[in-house]
Protein backbone atom coordinates (compact mmCIF):
# COMPACT_ATOMS: atom_id res chain seq x y z
CA UNK A 1 0.00 0.00 0.00
CA UNK A 2 1.42 3.35 -0.79
CA UNK A 3 0.63 6.77 0.79
CA UNK A 4 1.99 10.12 -0.03
CA UNK A 5 4.87 9.74 1.99
CA UNK A 6 5.78 6.54 0.45
CA UNK A 7 4.96 2.95 1.51
CA UNK A 8 3.29 1.89 4.56
CA UNK A 9 5.43 -0.06 6.90
CA UNK A 10 3.95 -2.35 9.79
CA UNK A 11 5.34 -1.85 13.22
CA UNK A 12 6.22 -4.97 13.24
CA UNK A 13 7.56 -6.79 10.36
CA UNK A 14 5.82 -9.71 9.47
CA UNK A 15 8.84 -12.47 9.84
CA UNK A 16 9.16 -11.45 13.30
CA UNK A 17 5.91 -11.66 14.74
CA UNK A 18 6.30 -14.23 17.33
CA UNK A 19 3.89 -17.01 18.87
CA UNK A 20 4.51 -16.56 21.97
CA UNK A 21 2.10 -13.83 23.75
CA UNK A 22 3.63 -11.18 25.37
CA UNK A 23 2.94 -8.74 28.62
CA UNK A 24 0.33 -6.32 27.96
CA UNK A 25 2.10 -3.42 30.34
CA UNK A 26 3.82 -0.81 27.96
CA UNK A 27 7.00 -1.52 26.79
CA UNK A 28 7.19 -5.18 28.14
CA UNK A 29 8.40 -7.31 25.41
CA UNK A 30 8.87 -10.30 28.41
CA UNK A 31 6.68 -13.77 27.84
CA UNK A 32 3.46 -13.93 28.85
CA UNK A 33 3.15 -16.27 32.07
CA UNK A 34 -0.45 -15.16 33.89
CA UNK A 35 -3.98 -13.58 33.03
CA UNK A 36 -5.01 -10.71 34.83
CA UNK A 37 -9.16 -10.10 34.77
CA UNK A 38 -11.12 -8.09 36.88
CA UNK A 39 -14.43 -8.69 37.94
CA UNK A 40 -15.94 -4.82 38.63
CA UNK A 41 -18.79 -6.27 40.34
CA UNK A 42 -16.59 -7.64 43.59
CA UNK A 43 -14.28 -4.96 43.18
CA UNK A 44 -11.48 -8.33 42.80
CA UNK A 45 -8.59 -8.52 40.52
CA UNK A 46 -8.01 -12.57 39.39
CA UNK A 47 -4.63 -13.26 38.64
CA UNK A 48 -3.87 -16.62 37.26
CA UNK A 49 -2.50 -19.03 34.77
CA UNK A 50 -2.08 -17.75 31.14
CA UNK A 51 -5.61 -18.14 29.27
CA UNK A 52 -5.76 -20.39 26.64
CA UNK A 53 -6.68 -17.87 24.00
CA UNK A 54 -6.28 -14.16 24.51
CA UNK A 55 -9.29 -12.48 25.44
CA UNK A 56 -10.27 -8.79 24.77
CA UNK A 57 -10.65 -7.79 28.66
CA UNK A 58 -8.32 -9.34 29.95
CA UNK A 59 -4.75 -8.47 30.38
CA UNK A 60 -1.41 -10.53 29.99
CA UNK A 61 1.22 -10.62 32.26
CA UNK A 62 4.89 -11.47 32.49
CA UNK A 63 6.19 -12.98 36.03
CA UNK A 64 7.79 -10.00 37.00
CA UNK A 65 4.29 -7.65 36.37
CA UNK A 66 1.94 -10.56 37.89
CA UNK A 67 4.34 -10.60 41.34
CA UNK A 68 4.28 -6.87 41.49
CA UNK A 69 1.04 -6.51 41.05
CA UNK A 70 -1.43 -4.50 42.92
CA UNK A 71 -4.81 -3.31 42.83
CA UNK A 72 -6.95 0.11 43.47
CA UNK A 73 -7.97 0.70 47.38
CA UNK A 74 -10.72 -1.54 48.59
CA UNK A 75 -10.36 -3.86 45.90
CA UNK A 76 -9.38 -7.44 46.40
CA UNK A 77 -6.84 -9.25 44.68
CA UNK A 78 -7.41 -13.33 43.89
CA UNK A 79 -4.06 -15.02 43.22
CA UNK A 80 -4.71 -18.36 41.65
CA UNK A 81 -2.01 -20.94 41.68
CA UNK A 82 -0.32 -20.40 38.17
CA UNK A 83 2.14 -24.10 36.83
CA UNK A 84 5.64 -22.30 35.82
CA UNK A 85 6.41 -25.80 33.79
CA UNK A 86 5.26 -26.64 30.28
CA UNK A 87 1.52 -27.73 29.82
CA UNK A 88 0.94 -31.67 30.43
CA UNK A 89 -1.74 -33.82 29.30
CA UNK A 90 -4.08 -34.99 31.46
CA UNK A 91 -5.18 -38.34 31.80
CA UNK A 92 -8.35 -38.36 30.19
CA UNK A 93 -6.60 -36.59 27.68
CA UNK A 94 -3.94 -39.63 27.01
CA UNK A 95 -6.94 -42.60 27.69
CA UNK A 96 -9.18 -40.60 25.03
CA UNK A 97 -6.10 -40.79 22.36
CA UNK A 98 -5.23 -44.26 23.31
CA UNK A 99 -8.82 -45.34 22.58
CA UNK A 100 -9.17 -42.96 19.10
CA UNK A 101 -5.95 -44.86 17.90
CA UNK A 102 -7.74 -48.06 18.87
CA UNK A 103 -11.06 -47.38 16.81
CA UNK A 104 -9.31 -46.28 14.02
CA UNK A 105 -6.93 -49.60 14.09
CA UNK A 106 -9.71 -52.13 14.58
CA UNK A 107 -11.09 -53.27 11.47
CA UNK A 108 -14.54 -52.47 10.82
CA UNK A 109 -16.57 -55.85 10.20
CA UNK A 110 -19.62 -55.69 8.05
CA UNK A 111 -22.33 -57.83 7.75
CA UNK A 112 -23.27 -59.31 4.09
CA UNK A 113 -25.43 -56.86 1.99
CA UNK A 114 -22.91 -54.10 3.44
CA UNK A 115 -24.98 -53.16 6.45
CA UNK A 116 -24.06 -53.85 9.79
CA UNK A 117 -27.24 -54.65 11.17
CA UNK A 118 -30.74 -53.81 10.99
CA UNK A 119 -31.45 -49.86 11.35
CA UNK A 120 -27.26 -49.32 11.75
CA UNK A 121 -27.85 -47.58 8.77
CA UNK A 122 -23.86 -48.50 7.93
CA UNK A 123 -22.88 -47.90 11.23
CA UNK A 124 -21.18 -50.81 13.35
CA UNK A 125 -23.25 -51.44 16.77
CA UNK A 126 -20.87 -51.17 19.69
CA UNK A 127 -22.28 -52.17 23.01
CA UNK A 128 -20.10 -49.38 24.86
CA UNK A 129 -21.36 -46.77 22.96
CA UNK A 130 -24.03 -44.86 24.87
CA UNK A 131 -24.43 -41.84 22.56
CA UNK A 132 -23.26 -40.36 19.63
CA UNK A 133 -23.55 -36.43 18.35
CA UNK A 134 -22.09 -35.94 14.94
CA UNK A 135 -18.78 -37.95 14.22
CA UNK A 136 -17.92 -37.89 18.08
CA UNK A 137 -18.89 -40.97 20.52
CA UNK A 138 -19.69 -41.22 23.94
CA UNK A 139 -18.33 -44.57 25.60
CA UNK A 140 -19.07 -46.70 28.59
CA UNK A 141 -15.77 -47.45 30.58
CA UNK A 142 -13.97 -50.43 30.54
CA UNK A 143 -14.52 -50.52 34.09
CA UNK A 144 -18.69 -50.41 34.04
Amino acid sequence: MESRRGPLKSAVPSNVVSPVRRCSRTACGRPAVATLTYVYADSTAVLGPLATYAEPHCYDLCSEHSERLTAPRGWEVVRLAVDTGPPRPSGDDLEALANAVREAARPHERAPGGSSGPGSSGREGDPREVSRRGHLRVLRSPDS
